[in-house]
């Protein structure tokens, strides 16, 4: 009885699998997104203001960092928890696969999600005639809690490793 258990315990790994290539349907709806934006700022790029610009470059930028982190939770959560990737050929495979155990993609997780906080931030400064100042103060909040959670993950995962 207790192999049988074991058994399916490390077979429902395979659970796993239609959630990872789900994110890759996410990773779609992003480039989608990604390239509405080139395309709004094309149409306005000779009207526009410079912090206009900017602000759709930074939008591009913080739709790329999702991307990566996309990837990154993708393709190192299943090789972690479902089974090693393996690309056919040497060329194709990613240097920091089988890198990455899940402690440091969490923490490549957090860093990521501190970086895409931090976009959203500068793109409400770069907008501040705009935004309601309450607003912004729970925005800062909220980007400072990522940011100490991130810290004290870190923290944490270097005691624990030694």
């Amino acid at each position: 009885m207790e192999r049988v258990i074991e058994l399916l315990m490390v077979r429902a790994r395979w659970l796993l699998a239609p959630v990872y290539l789900g994110l890759s349907f996410a990773l779609i709806a992003l480039a989608i997104i990604f390239f509405r934006e080139v395309w709004h700022l094309f149409a306005i790029i000779t009207s526009a203001s410079e912090a206009d610009v900017v602000l759709i470059v930074l939008s591009l930028v913080d739709i790329s960092l999702v991307g990566g982190l996309l990837i990154m939770v993708m393709l190192s959560g299943y090789e972690n928890f479902v089974s090693a990737l393996d690309t056919g050929s040497e060329r194709d495979k990613l240097s920091w696969l089988g890198t990455m155990d899940s402690s440091s993609l969490k923490m490549k997780v957090a860093a990521s999600i501190v970086a895409i906080s931090s976009i959203h931030l500068l793109r409400m400064f770069m907008n501040i005639r705009n935004v309601d100042p309450e607003y912004l103060k729970w925005y800062v909040i909220i980007h400072l809690t990522f940011v100490v959670s991130a810290f004290v993950m870190g923290m944490l995962d270097r005691l624990t490793k030694h």
